[in-house]
């Protein structure tokens, strides 16, 4: 006898916006850009990065970007070098799936979508350099019925100081909110009454496929070092635990004079496929962890104040604590950190949680109406 049950509707194909920092001269916030979009198209959306474009921040973005170090000065032999990692990262955005391009401040001339997912990133973050205050990523002028958030961040702002209510007024107008960090988690919960559900940076909940590269600099073994002004502490130990094994330390991305070699013209496709064949990784930024977890590499991390809440929610999140240093550890922690495999509870604990954030993400693009915990 046939089964009579009904079969279940094919989930509907919708427009989706992903509203991020996608232009930023930075491998994490590409990858997350991309893996979003592309974690959303695999679920068979139409799905656009939403093309922002302000000639200020395109000017403090491309300022930073020559001069990343400081306050630590750029010598003038590496300004060319970062001039045309610049250039790499140009042309790699042209290859995102793009919409129409619009002004920063006039969000009605975006695209209509269905749905527009805000994240992830510091969209919230209020102290931002130079996307702080911006209403667009607090859902103000987008067009689409349903808004929700992937993952989202408020970066470095502390959870004791709040939410201004203006700001807290916006973020009701979304359907449903996740977040990618605990302090984001409290402000939420705080400045709204409800819990928003804990999810995986996008690097981690989808895959990340690099365009093939060619090998010389990377069929070796080597430590890979990802950030910028690290404490002497840190590079000391780094340092001495990488001699004593025979590894080179390679910088990737920024000046370490510390480390044997420095590649600063690497593209974020080199950059992925250099975390991902690293004996292990050395860093101080929120996008080397994420890269070392999802590679399954050795890790140690030295937490800076700008990136504290990401650094620790991240780990914290994961029972991986242990890999954040402080200043001061001992030279064995810097060896347990380096040179022993991740746990397999860290791996086991990422699978949960990519579960998790599989579940918000499918519901948060259907859900007719936000559901306070």
């Amino acid at each position: 006898m046939p089964n009579s049950l009904p079969h279940p509707a094919p989930p509907a194909r919708l427009k989706v916006g992903v509203l991020t920092f996608h232009r930023c001269i930075n491998y994490g916030s590409y990858w997350q850009a991309r893996c979003l979009a592309e974690g959303l198209q695999a679920r068979g959306h139409q799905v656009e990065i939403l093309d922002h474009d302000s000639a200020r921040v395109n000017r403090v973005e491309w300022q930073c970007a020559l001069q990343p170090t400081l306050p630590t000065a750029v010598p003038p032999t590496d300004r060319p070098l970062y001039r045309q990692k610049v250039l790499k990262f140009w042309e790699l955005f042209r290859t995102l799936p793009l919409s129409a391009r619009f002004p920063l401040d006039e969000p009605a001339a975006m695209p209509a979508y269905d749905v527009v997912v805000v994240g992830s990133d510091e969209v919230w973050n209020l102290a931002h350099p130079w996307f702080g205050h911006c209403p667009l990523f607090y859902g103000e002028g987008v067009r689409a019925p349903r808004l929700v958030s992937y993952a989202a961040s408020f970066g470095n702002h502390d959870a004791a100081l709040g939410l201004d209510p203006a700001w807290a007024a916006k973020l009701r107008r979304f359907d449903a909110i996740s977040v990618r960090d605990a302090n984001s988690q409290l402000l939420v919960e705080h400045a709204l009454g409800f819990r928003p559900e804990l999810v995986l940076d996008p690097c981690l909940q989808f895959a990340v496929v690099p365009d093939p590269r060619p090998d010389e600099r990377l069929a070796r073994r080597y430590v890979a070092v990802y950030g910028h002004n690290f404490t002497a502490a840190f590079a000391r130990e780094t340092r001495r635990w990488a001699d004593e094994r025979g590894l080179p330390l390679v910088s990737i991305g920024y000046r370490n004079d510390w480390a044997d070699e420095q590649w600063l013209t690497a593209d974020p496709h080199d950059f992925a496929h250099f975390m991902a064949r690293a004996e292990a990784v050395a860093t101080n930024f929120f996008h080397g962890c994420v890269f070392a977890l999802r590679n399954a590499r050795p890790l140690a991390c030295e937490i800076t104040p700008y990136r504290r809440f990401k650094l620790q929610g991240l780990m914290a999140k994961l029972g991986a604590e242990n890999h954040l240093l402080p200043e001061g550890a001992p030279a064995a922690a810097y060896a347990a950190c380096l040179g022993t495999p991740l746990s397999p509870a860290i791996t086991q604990r990422l699978a949960h949680l990519s579960q998790t954030s599989s579940a918000y993400l499918d519901q948060a693009l259907t859900l007719p109406q936000l559901q306070p915990a």
